[in-house]
């Protein structure tokens, strides 16, 4: 696809056109002040104004990966922008516009991501813990916002995530949040796992939970990755928590 002959500026410059969204999709769309606008249907949408429509740069550099418009998509790219507006992340935003460019890859991963996040053997409670651990290694803004709310929603202390954000080992954890934050940050730091650690983790979550935690360090590593070159802040407002 040229996407040199989108005109990125014009297209994202001011607010966009809820119009583009796709024929009988239910819409909803991330604006850079981090709210959505939704509608049943395109007919609904349109005449819909988004306003601020992308994010801004510093410097006013161009946006590394404007969006696409919806009937500009290819079939495969239609495909995964269905997949994940009408599933349980309940919106397309964040890492997956940047992935939509390679949309093969992107939908499998987002596949990947939504078993582990929704489908995991761990408790929510845990698997928010380490996809904080993961987003704090990375510094990734968007991540770390996003899953913040999830985390204390799913029973995690905020005074556990407090520590995390400030770089220090929780105090007060429960048994199995210390497991899950020294499994995690050794993989993230050390590249490895003690016998120690290995014993107690399966002794805590079984094999299969310790494979679900490896999953989820390494796609939110990758999901972070996506957001760091993308230079997605965190919503709302591009205000960096650290």
């Amino acid at each position: 696809m040229d996407m040199d002959g989108l005109n990125r500026r014009d297209f994202l410059k001011g607010s966009l056109k809820a119009g583009t969204a796709m024929l009988g999709m239910a819409m909803i769309v991330e604006t850079a002040s981090g709210t959505l606008i939704k509608g049943t249907s395109a007919a609904e949408a349109a005449g819909s104004e988004i306003e601020g429509g992308t994010v801004t740069r510093p410097g006013n550099a161009t946006v590394r990966f404007p969006a696409i418009p919806p009937e500009q998509m290819t079939d495969a790219q239609k495909n995964m922008y269905e997949s994940i507006a009408n599933g349980p992340r309940g919106g397309f935003r964040g890492p997956y516009g940047p992935l939509l460019y390679s949309a093969e890859t992107g939908n499998r991963m987002q596949k990947l991501g939504e078993h582990l996040r929704y489908n995991s053997s761990l408790p929510p409670r845990l698997s928010e813990f380490a996809i904080l651990i993961t987003g704090r290694f990375w510094t990734a803004n968007y991540e770390w916002s996003m899953h913040r709310p999830q985390a204390i929603k799913a029973g995690l202390a905020e005074s556990i995530i407090e520590d995390l954000l400030h770089n220090k080992r929780p105090e007060g954890m429960q048994p199995d949040e210390g497991a899950i934050y020294d499994f995690c940050t050794a993989l993230h730091k050390k590249h490895t796992i003690t016998d120690a650690l290995f014993e107690q983790a399966v002794s805590l979550f079984g094999e299969q939970g310790i494979v679900d935690l490896i999953g989820l360090c390494g796609y939110y590593t990758m999901i972070a990755m996506v957001l760091n070159v993308a230079e997605i802040p965190a919503p709302p407002g591009g205000e960096s928590p650290w």
